[in-house]
């Protein structure tokens, strides 16, 4: 089996090389053939985008160059569950496995592997329909309020440019602290945001401190 190791530290004072050693000797024991390294120094919570070696190893399982990936444990890959549950679907469409050496395996080449993927992606996809069903229901326990729904545009430019995104992300099912760190709006801005935005218009769920995830 081909296989990948990712290994992940969250700052510029700690070292991949206790992974890397680590997760060499998993991949001798089990007969794997390491294909290549790939270490990032980042935070867990950053953009997708910014977690350059993490792409690179996706483009190698797209390219069918692999047939796992190894890393010490689940969260050196994923930043949050719901990023791990996406990935993995991305990986169970090319039938390439996650493997942790921690103990925790999405090996795609076993039974109890494929239903553990299984079992993720559709606890994502229940995920997100809850989502997308507290949105339809707070815009229609607004409109039945008689309560107008939006505001008149152009009062706030900041606001108007990062609505659509803030309302993609929170349907597709981020959590509230990684929206407020992507879009540059602080913990204290998130009430005042919130407030203007009636599509948020749902029991406890501001931007608060109190209710930064879901």
């Amino acid at each position: 089996m081909k296989v990948a190791i990712y290994c992940r530290v969250s700052t510029r004072d700690q070292s991949c090389v206790r992974q890397e050693r680590d997760l060499l000797e998993y991949a001798r024991r089990t007969d794997y053939e390491v294909v290549g390294i790939w270490k990032e120094t980042i935070s867990g919570s950053s953009d997708k985008k910014n977690r350059v070696e993490r792409t690179k190893v996706m483009e190698l399982a797209q390219a069918r160059k692999i047939d796992a990936i190894l890393v010490t444990e689940m969260t050196r890959w994923g930043r949050s569950t719901l990023d791990l549950i996406h990935t993995l679907q991305e990986l169970m469409g090319w039938n390439v496995s996650l493997i942790a050496q921690s103990g925790l395996k999405f090996d795609l080449s076993t039974p109890q592997g494929k239903l553990h993927a299984s079992l993720m992606a559709a606890y994502a996809e229940f995920e997100r329909d809850v989502i997308r069903e507290r949105v339809r229901s707070g815009l229609a326990a607004a409109k039945a309020r008689g309560k107008k729904l939006g505001r008149r545009a152009g009062t706030n430019v900041k606001s108007d440019r990062l609505t659509p995104k803030v309302l993609e992300m929170v349907e597709t099912g981020y959590s509230y602290r990684h929206i407020g760190e992507t879009s540059s709006l602080t913990a204290q801005a998130f009430p005042r945001y919130s407030l203007r935005l009636t599509y948020f218009d749902l029991p406890g769920k501001f931007f608060g401190r109190s209710s930064l995830t879901l």
